[in-house]
């Protein structure tokens, strides 16, 4: 019992029957594993090269893109107070939402792609979970040192010096957390409004909110709970074996090549005394960030980082053996199916053509669509508070109100008119509607129809709204016409 339940839920008390002594005991089963904490040790190597990269390059992004203009604003920028997202040179209205499910889709599609093929490198490289709690170990290592010095630290009592550090080291962490958060509002609020109001701190609540609920989890995920996050919060974890076969390309240990682990002096050769590769050293679980031992298996708390490959390719080489102990590679190919050279001719397996014939699928279809899309939209409102009244000259005339959204880069004027029922005309204030770019002007507008053929009941119209240039382009909206 206490062997299945050991990772689940909460603390049992239960006796058991009588000991042999007469009396009874009380057994304590821990439900939860406690907490021990993991002090990765720094690695050199090509994939931490690799690490170190991408860390780089997604905060590159993440805080350069709010600062860049696009045609007198900011090139992205989440305007939800005006319902309008700009992304460059594309504005994305509440019409379009259907985009955003579309990439909802690429992106799931493309992750289960990806991790069919490769495992989870999305979550070694990636994720900003990895991304900031890898950033926050950088502070970490430079306040406090490496791992030895930060384990005999936590070690010591506390003391002035400790608390100096400790203190030193939590306020760099809040301080990037709270970057971090300001940060991500600027996605919202124009970055240079909020430059402007921070000497004041004159943000609304909203903004206020965000930037410290923001930068607390920030601090709080990647500064305090790290591992515990890929562990047991992260849902990708616990369904990734869904997305495994045996032919995903994954982190393995070489067990035949590996075993039997033992210590020994460099120079002499281990089938000699009975050993095999492995010199047992641990440094593959000293570099872990999640505090695992690659040699047990794969775990689904590996999250693929590739540090126990960069930290076991540098023993052997200092050991004189080939690298690979711990490598990328398949089951099949660890159980010699076929050799490691023809790993990548099993990519093109059926799960994964049916992945990445979904994906181009939906890419192409979103694209078609963006292409194929119309410079502005055209919404029709009929005024229902006066469905039909009646003109001087005997007409029949109803009331709608036009929105014109204009979602090009560039100012436009459009000419309106109406077809439907014989006769029908357009009244409005003006032959023709200015809109600025990426903005909608609502229009007034009475619709007048002879009496003998606007009959009893609902007809249908259409408004054809055509832009005012050399080619014009002409939408038309259905609506209808009430008679007597």
């Amino acid at each position: 019992m206490s062997d299945s339940l050991k990772n689940i839920g909460v603390k049992v008390e239960h006796t058991p029957a009588p000991s042999a002594k007469g009396g009874q005991e009380k057994q304590v089963i821990e439900l939860y594993e406690s907490r021990k904490k993991v002090y990765p040790r720094s690695v050199k190597g090509i994939f931490n090269n690799w690490r170190i990269a991408f860390v780089l390059l997604t905060q590159l992004v993440y805080f350069a893109t709010p600062w860049l203009n696009w045609n007198g604003r900011q090139a992205v920028l989440f305007d939800l107070v005006n319902r309008k997202f700009y992304l460059f040179g594309l504005t994305i209205w509440p019409q379009d939402f259907v985009y955003l499910a579309a990439f909802l889709m690429c992106a799931a599609f493309g992750l289960f792609t990806w991790t069919t093929v490769a495992g989870r490198l999305w979550c070694g490289y990636s994720c900003p979970q990895t991304v900031y709690t890898e950033i926050m170990l950088w502070i970490e290592q430079w306040v406090e040192g490496d791992r030895n010095k930060r384990m005999k630290l936590d070690q010591q009592p506390m003391s002035f010096n400790k608390l100096r550090i400790k203190t030193t080291k939590h306020a760099l962490m809040i301080a990037f957390s709270l970057v971090t958060g300001f940060t991500l509002v600027g996605y919202f609020t124009p970055m240079h409004d909020l430059v402007a109001a921070l000497p004041t701190f004159s943000y609304g609540p909203w903004e206020t909110f965000w930037i410290f609920f923001y930068a607390g989890f920030t601090y709080l995920l990647a500064g305090v709970m790290r591992e515990q996050v890929c562990k047991y919060m992260c849902p990708y974890a616990r369904f990734q074996s869904v997305m495994f076969d045996a032919d995903t390309l994954v982190i393995s240990y070489d067990e035949k090549r590996g075993e039997a682990r033992g210590a020994r002096k460099k120079g002499v050769d281990p089938k000699t005394l009975g050993l095999g590769d492995c010199v047992n050293c641990s440094i593959c679980v000293q570099v872990c960030p999640v505090g695992i031992d690659i040699r047990n298996g794969l775990q689904y708390e590996c999250i693929g980082c590739a540090a126990c490959i960069d930290a076991c390719d540098e023993v052997m080489d200092k050991m004189g053996y080939p690298r690979g102990l711990i490598r990328y590679t398949t089951e099949n190919a660890m159980e010699g199916k076929y050799t490691e050279s023809q790993i990548k001719n099993r990519l093109l397996r059926p799960r994964v053509v049916l992945y990445s014939l979904v994906l181009v699928a939906i890419v192409a279809a979103a694209t078609t669509s963006l292409a194929m899309r119309k410079p502005f939209k055209v919404d029709v409102i009929r005024d229902r508070a006066s469905l039909v009244r009646e003109t001087d000259e005997g007409w029949l005339e109803n009331g709608y109100s036009l929105k014109i959204i204009n979602t090009s880069e560039q100012t436009r004027r459009y000419r309106i008119s109406v077809t439907g029922l014989p006769g029908i005309k357009l009244e409005m204030d003006k032959p023709e509607v200015e809109v600025k770019a990426t903005e909608n002007e609502t229009v007034g507008v009475r619709v007048q129809a002879d009496p003998q053929y606007a009959t009893k009941g609902s007809h249908e119209i259409h408004f054809r709204i055509e832009t005012v240039e050399e080619t014009p382009v002409v939408v038309e909206e259905k609506s209808s016409f009430i008679g007597e």
